[in-house]
């Protein structure tokens, strides 16, 4: 046989197999695929194709899709608004997660008046998404930034349903005038000042609804906004519609219950009944006067609170005009009763595009009405003082006038007050319970919010836009008061009236964009605009006594006021990028303002940014996804928060029936207009911010590892303050006025590390850091020292002072001798000035309330469906004023022989034995009020195809478990050291939440 004849069989079977194989590596499988966005969430209406031919698939209702391809082959996957992906076909099922593009956080920010590429920015810009799986129970869109961002302190006004907060970015830059920040919503930029109902302006953004947001920080990000930057910006943009995605209906919804979880530490009935019988003597005056009952009187005013929040949203997009309509209700009972918050929002935005997409329109319509009933705060302080040994009611017929509530009391027949044989003993204290239940004090507000934006790239000529909006605010608020007569708070009369007030907001702005790409390896982008904003603010008010023995009103007195202030400007932006590393960004603005004689004042700002990772030397550089380099400096002014009128000559007017006043016109003292000068200063001019900025972006190992550092230095010059000055001048001896200079100088550092991201396992951790140092550096007029800070203890008493040298509102006291115990000796300072006497030249600047180290952790943990989160945050080295300890000190004040009343004490005064308010002066109440606070911790499970069934594709969605304020960790001796300002006095309670929640998508 030839040796050719032995080979055939071989290469026969060789070529058989190769065949078996070859068309086995082309065979075409089914492909079930499930396409989700970054935070897990179904994407409806995907195109899914496979590369090199016509084979397509949508995604489903459930993000779902099925197509057959080959083994090996690629399947591309777009959808409008993310980026497009594509993933190699390896087995019969994918999982295939979409990364958002234009206007999204990973690829483009919201910065002002445009966007731009997030690795493109030379300015201090943070953005972030809020946490869907891991956030608080929150009613305000600012609750959701809490210590989230390095360099943004966020201080909530304590517990109260519906409050505010107070936003400090950077430390803040001014003494008189707002430190607070600009906030644009959906382009419109805001007033910070609110109405009757609806003091917290971000109140009208539903959390639900947002987003992100962007803070800018530094100059040369924020004077693109000229004078209202000085303090930096938050942009915040709400959710929107997607172009050509089918009609998706959602629901979010929770119930939460609070509970007060610290109370002040104050005696019992039966540590009280010691305290009196050791102090006073058994059977003394102040012993008689001891009830029979056991009262905690914090236990009466506190209770058990329900909060539920729901929202309903319908999102698609028809052909050409992406929707998105949403509504929400939140109702929120107080931890102090009587106190709860209402709310409704309605939000809508449609964004259609015409002209081949050259003209784009952007429709936003806000809507939000209140319902507040407020808890009156004298019931917090009485709670802690009223004498626990007195029940909350007596039948006594000395009570009969007030409700049976008991009250101590003063003999109205010897005041001369008929039919009052029993009246309110007004230097006691007073039952809390009474004056919760006595007062009826309620608002309602309405806000109306419209943005109408026109954005045309011209045919023939793309790479010129011009852009056209106009927004309006409409708000309107009252607050309607009654107090019952029998109410420890009105004497012996009730009272009754109301307080309206109105705001309308109007901006209008034009401005044209030039971008060019040229020479392959330069980009310019060049934007030049003008604005035009007006701003009034009205009300009036009118309340009267209720007397039942005069007819018709009694002791009326009313008020009307009205402000308006308008601003104008013109600004731009010049960008330029060569070889995609190298940048420069110029900003202008020049303002016009009518708060100012001198309307009119220019703010520049320059940025440099530089990414090194580009460079020829890194460039295979793998593991480095980002190095970037920036430089900045500009120019920030400040107009706010200092009224409207201070420049020139005014009057108040004043129309009262109030006996005692002085009438210009009128007869008698029953009617007339009272005229009163105000002070002014023609002088008064822009306080201006001066900020340079260095900062340094990194990116390594697929962005696995983010950071972020930034240094700056912000110099405030011609500071605005209510200063004293030469008497006689202007009817007053106090005027607004620049004043002198002050400085910031800080550090920020964020951080984030994703150490587990696999198919089942996701782990990210994120982290912040903000050094701040304050110093005032110059003051000039009358006095070197500028006293605030006023306090409770005492009488006139201030306990902080602004002076060169020392951070802004420090506190100034005497320094606090102690025996070999450590016990504080009352009224015993030390002499720091030896001169062998103690007076105010004895006091010193001691500690600071702002802190110069913040700090914030948060964590997320997802396995499969099951996630897990946490949020911490930190202040360090603030301290604070403890009023409440101060104003409790003088335990010869627990009764009064003179007015025949007893009232409760602490044990710390207890201990302590001072029997004076004189010398509440003392360090010894600056107290360190440093803390770490977990915020929140919750559980969720996600779930899809629920109650899945023939054509029905089921229920996606999420449940999950939150608790807030769960821990507090500090040496502060208060209840609760998280106060802005540094003064601690009666503060409505943070209450401890449990949240159970469940989002569902249709």
């Amino acid at each position: 046989m030839k040796q050719s004849d032995i080979r055939l069989p071989f290469r026969l079977a060789a070529l058989v197999l190769g065949l078996f194989l070859a068309v086995g590596a082309f065979a075409q499988v089914t492909v079930n695929g499930h396409v989700k966005d970054a935070q897990g969430e179904p994407i409806i209406g995907a195109t899914i194709r496979v590369a090199g031919s016509n084979a397509g698939a949508v995604s489903d209702f459930d993000g779902n899709f099925s197509i057959n391809a080959e083994q090996g082959s690629k399947l591309s996957v777009s959808y409008v608004g993310y980026q497009p992906a594509t993933v190699a076909v390896n087995g019969s099922s994918l999982v295939i997660t979409m990364q958002d593009d234009a206007k999204m956080l990973e690829n483009v920010v919201v910065i002002g008046y445009g966007v731009a590429k997030k690795n493109d920015l030379t300015g201090s810009v943070t953005a972030i998404k809020p946490d869907e799986k891991n956030k608080p129970l929150v009613t305000s869109a600012q609750e959701m930034m809490q210590g989230k961002i390095a360099g943004v302190n966020v201080t909530t006004g304590g517990g109260t349903p519906g409050g505010g907060a107070t936003i400090r970015i950077r430390g803040g830059s001014s003494l008189n005038a707002s430190n607070d920040p600009l906030v644009v919503i959906d382009g419109m930029a805001i007033d910070n000042q609110g109405v009757k109902g609806a003091p917290n302006a971000l109140a009208m953004v539903n959390p639900n609804d947002i987003e992100t947001f962007t803070v800018l920080k530094d100059a040369s990000a924020t004077a693109i906004y000229g004078s209202r930057g000085s303090n930096g910006v938050i942009i915040i943009t709400t959710k929107k519609g997607r172009k050509g995605s089918a009609p998706q209906v959602s629901y979010t919804g929770n119930v939460s219950y609070s509970f007060v979880n610290k109370k002040v530490d104050v005696l019992n009935a039966a540590e009280y009944r010691d305290f009196v019988k050791n102090y006073y003597g058994e059977g003394s005056d102040a012993w008689n006067l001891l009830g029979n009952a056991d009262t905690d009187w914090q236990d009466e005013i506190y209770r058990p609170a329900v909060t539920s929040d729901h929202n309903i949203t319908v999102a698609g997009g028809l052909k050409n005009m992406p929707y998105r309509f949403s509504a929400g209700f939140t109702d929120q009972d107080g931890v102090v009763k009587t106190s709860n918050y209402q709310r409704t929002t309605a939000n809508l935005n449609l964004n259609p595009s015409l002209l081949d997409d050259h003209l784009k329109l952007n429709l936003n319509a806000k809507f939000m009405y209140t319902h507040s009933r407020y808890a009156d705060g004298e019931a917090l302080s009485s709670a802690v003082r009223t004498d626990p040994t007195q029940p909350v009611r007596s039948y006594d017929s000395k009570f009969d006038n007030f409700h049976n509530y008991f009250t101590w009391t003063s003999d109205g027949t010897a005041l001369g007050i008929p039919g009052y044989p029993y009246t309110q003993n007004s230097n006691a204290s007073k039952n809390p319970v009474a004056i919760l239940n006595g007062k009826n004090d309620r608002a309602n507000s309405y806000d109306y919010m419209v943005n109408v934006e026109a954005d045309y790239q011209i045919h023939g000529f793309e790479d010129l836009r011009l852009h056209v909006g106009v927004s309006g605010d409409w708000a309107n608020g009252t607050q309607k008061t009654d107090v019952e007569p029998w109410s420890p708070q009105t004497f012996y009369y009730g009272s009754t009236g109301y307080t309206y007030e109105k705001k309308r907001n109007l901006v209008g702005t034009a401005y044209a964009q030039y971008y060019k790409d040229f020479l392959k390896t330069q980009h310019v982008d060049i934007m030049a605009g003008y604005e035009m904003s007006e701003l009034r603010y009205e009300g009036d008010s009118r309340y009267s006594r209720i007397n039942p023995d005069v007819n018709g009103d009694y002791n009326v007195t009313n008020g009307i006021w009205k402000q308006h202030s308008r601003l104008q400007s013109f600004y731009g932006r010049f960008n330029y990028i060569a070889w995609d590393r190298y940048m420069v960004t110029a900003t202008v603005r020049r303002d016009g303002s009518s708060r100012f004689a001198e309307h009119w004042a220019t703010f520049p700002a320059v940025a440099l940014g530089w990414k090194v990772n580009e460079e020829a030397f890194l460039k295979n550089a793998n593991w480095l996804e980002e190095l970037k380099i920036r430089l900045g400096w500009g120019k920030t002014g400040q107009q706010d928060g200092i009224g409207n009128y201070n420049y020139f000559a005014n009057y108040d007017v004043n129309n009262t029936n109030v006996d005692g006043r002085y009438p210009i016109t009128g007869v008698g003292n029953d009617s007339g207009l009272l005229y009163r000068p105000q002070a002014y200063n023609k002088n008064l001019k822009w306080e201006t911010t001066e900020t340079w900025n260095a900062g340094l972006d990194i990116a390594l190992f697929r962005n696995r590892v983010t950071a972020s550092v930034d240094y700056y230095f912000r110099k405030t010059t011609d500071l605005i303050n209510t200063a004293y000055v030469s008497a006689g001048s202007n009817f007053r001896n106090q005027v607004t006025s620049n004043i002198g200079s002050l400085e910031n100088r800080g550090v920020e550092a964020s951080l984030t590390v994703r150490p587990i991201q696999t198919k089942d396992w996701q782990w990210e951790v994120t982290a912040n850091f903000t050094y701040n140092k304050n110093e005032i550096t110059e003051l000039t007029g009358e006095s070197s020292k500028v006293k605030t800070g006023g306090i409770s203890a005492g009488t006139g008493n201030t306990c902080q002072v602004h002076t060169v040298g020392y951070p802004a509102s420090s506190f100034l006291v005497y320094q606090q001798v102690y025996d070999q115990n450590g016990k504080p000796l009352e009224g015993v300072y030390v002499d720091r000035n030896a001169d062998g006497k103690i007076s105010e030249e004895d006091m010193y600047i001691y500690k600071s309330p702002a802190a110069p180290y913040l700090a914030g952790l948060s964590s997320r943990l997802q396995y499969k469906n099951w996630d897990f989160g946490f949020s911490l945050r930190g202040s360090f080295g603030n301290y604070v004023y403890n009023d409440f300890q101060a104003g409790n000190v003088n335990i010869d004040k627990r009764y009064d022989s003179s007015f025949g009343y007893t009232q409760n004490s602490t044990p710390w005064a207890v201990e302590n034995g001072w029997k004076t308010y004189d010398h509440v002066l003392s360090d010894m109440f600056v107290q360190n009020a440093s803390f770490i606070k977990l915020d929140n911790i919750t559980l969720g499970y996600s779930f899809n195809n629920l109650f899945k069934g023939g054509n029905y594709k089921g229920l996606g969605g999420r449940l999950y478990l939150t608790a807030t304020n769960v821990a507090t960790w500090t040496e502060f001796e208060g209840v609760d050291p998280e106060v802005f300002g540094g003064i601690a006095g009666s503060v409505y309670p943070r209450p401890i939440s449990f949240t159970m929640g469940l989002n569902l998508n249709f």
